[in-house]
């Protein structure tokens, strides 16, 4: 059985650099310790352990904008060859960096390596500085899409998106994107590295807008089901922050929580609603927002 597996502790970071080490360095007689960069406090970290707790492959990504991701350090142990172990590793880190907000990923492969970043989606773009001195590499990349766990009425969700980008730009700054959609539940998602305040947390202004917009959307969807139109507006909106968030920029909101009435809006007339917004850090709960929209009927001309 293989999981992958975050780093934490101090005895985890030095086996792993140890693996790293060992399959990237050792091979070319590099010293221990040519394995780290200058850019190891930034970056994600992640190994694949097998049912012993081994480690038996690892990786690495950074960002080099907010939107540029780069892969490096792909390693599998020569026993764990052809198990798919490396694309496991490398699945692992494009979720990171699409977390991060990225929206490309880049690696700079060896030419023993291009066979394995092309299968895994990346096209080479030009050729790189040498590794070390002496390993010509290639500069690969790949672009991110999303992928969520469920959306339905994936046109509306498309409209939803597409909306946000062209009436309020700064959502495509903040990288706030709808995640997942049932019916029920909504769920959007933002850039920490976007939206990070000089103590390393989220701007309280991102929270309540990535709230805001939440709810704005749960309403444009609510709409669409019943075939109405109308032009959202928010009317009053009220947050409460517990602790601040570190990690992953969650923002939830459920179909129980809304009240109001369409009626209204058959008849030509604004119609009031009120809702509340879940924002969690991960699966840590870290505030909740009460919100009131009016929905306006769009005028027709004479």
């Amino acid at each position: 059985m293989y999981k992958v597996v975050t780093p934490k502790s101090d005895t985890e970071f030095e086996a792993y650099f140890h693996f790293r080490w060992a399959h990237l360095r050792q091979p070319w007689n590099f010293p221990p310790g040519s394995e780290k960069d200058e850019y190891e406090q930034v970056a994600e970290h992640r190994t694949i352990v097998n049912g012993k707790g081994d480690i038996i492959a690892c990786g690495r990504v950074h960002l080099n904008t907010a939107e540029e991701a780069q892969i490096r350090h792909i390693a599998v142990h020569p026993d764990h060859l052809r198990k798919g172990l490396g694309q496991m590793i490398m699945d692992a880190l494009e979720n990171v960096a699409k977390e991060l907000g990225a929206i490309r990923a880049v690696t700079n492969s060896r030419e023993v390596s291009i066979d394995f970043f092309s299968a895994c989606g990346f096209v080479v773009e030009r050729e790189a500085p040498n590794e070390l001195g002496m390993l010509r590499r290639q500069q690969m990349v790949k672009k991110l899409t999303e992928n969520n766990t469920l959306v339905l009425h994936p046109k509306w969700c498309k409209s939803l998106q597409q909306t946000w980008t062209d009436t309020i730009p700064i959502t495509e700054h903040m990288g706030i994107k709808l995640y997942q959609y049932t019916g029920r539940t909504l769920e959007t998602r933002a850039s920490l590295n976007k939206n990070i305040n000089v103590h390393g947390t989220m701007f309280a202004g991102s929270i309540f807008s990535l709230a805001t917009l939440t709810g704005w959307g749960m309403i444009y969807l609510q709409l669409k089901e019943r075939g109405l139109t109308g032009d959202i507006v928010l009317g009053d909106g009220d947050i409460h922050y517990h602790k601040p968030i570190t990690m992953k920029p969650r923002a939830i909101c459920n179909i129980e929580t809304l009240s109001g009435k369409f009626k209204p809006l058959e008849k030509g007339e604004k119609a009031r609603f009120a809702l509340n917004v879940d924002i969690l850090d991960g699966d840590n709960a870290v505030a909740e927002f009460e919100g009131v929209f009016w929905v306006l009927p769009e005028q027709t001309e004479a």
